[in-house]
C-alpha cells in the first residue's frame, strides 16, 4: 500500500493546489531569536481552506516546520490531496471534521473540538466540515515550506 501510494505522488507531482493571498513580512516582529506575528495576519487561502498567515520559512525562515490555524466553513470540503514527504499534526479547537482518507479514500474518522489528529506522510486524505459551525483547526507540519509538497489526489468532489 505504501508502494502504491508513492507510485501516485510520482504521477501526480505537477498537480497542486495553489494558494491564494500573499505573506506580509511586515507584520514579523524579529525580537533577535524570536519572532512574532500579532493576531495572525491577514487570511490567505488554500484548496477551500481559510488560513491566518502563521509561520514558516517564508516569512520566519524556519528550516523544518510550519504551524498555522485553519478555518473551513460549515459545509467544506478541502479535496483530496497528499502531504509528500512530511508529517502533519491537527488540534481540533471547534467544530467537527470527518476524513475520508487511504487508498481509495474508503476509510473514515470523525473527530470533534478537542482531538488531536496524526496524518503520516503520502497518506490520501480528504477533509470535510461536517458540523453546522466553522472548523477551526490548529495545523503543526514538519516541513517549512506549507503548502509547496502537497499533491493532489482524485476526488469526486473537486470541481472540473
Amino acid at each position: 500500500m505504501k508502494i502504491v501510494g508513492l507510485l501516485v505522488v510520482q504521477q501526480s507531482m505537477a498537480q497542486q493546489t495553489k494558494g491564494t493571498g500573499h505573506i506580509d513580512q511586515s507584520i514579523v516582529e524579529d525580537l533577535g531569536g524570536i519572532a512574532v506575528i500579532r493576531g495572525g495576519g491577514d487570511p490567505r487561502g488554500w484548496n477551500g481552506i481559510l488560513y491566518k498567515q502563521g509561520m514558516s520559512a517564508k516569512n520566519v525562515g524556519s528550516q523544518g516546520l510550519s504551524i498555522n490555524v485553519a478555518t473551513v466553513p460549515p459545509g467544506a470540503v478541502a479535496y483530496a490531496h497528499i502531504h509528500d514527504g512530511f508529517e502533519v499534526m491537527l488540534f481540533i479547537l471547534q467544530g467537527q471534521v470527518k476524513h475520508t482518507f487511504g487508498e481509495g479514500l474508503k476509510e473514515e474518522v470523525i473527530n470533534s473540538a478537542g482531538d488531536f489528529i496524526y496524518i503520516k506522510p503520502g497518506v490520501p486524505h480528504e477533509v470535510f466540515n461536517i458540523g453546522q459551525e466553522e472548523l477551526i483547526v490548529f495545523v503543526a507540519r514538519s516541513a517549512a515550506d506549507e503548502w509547496d509538497k502537497i499533491v493532489n489526489y482524485p476526488s469526486s468532489y473537486r470541481p472540473g
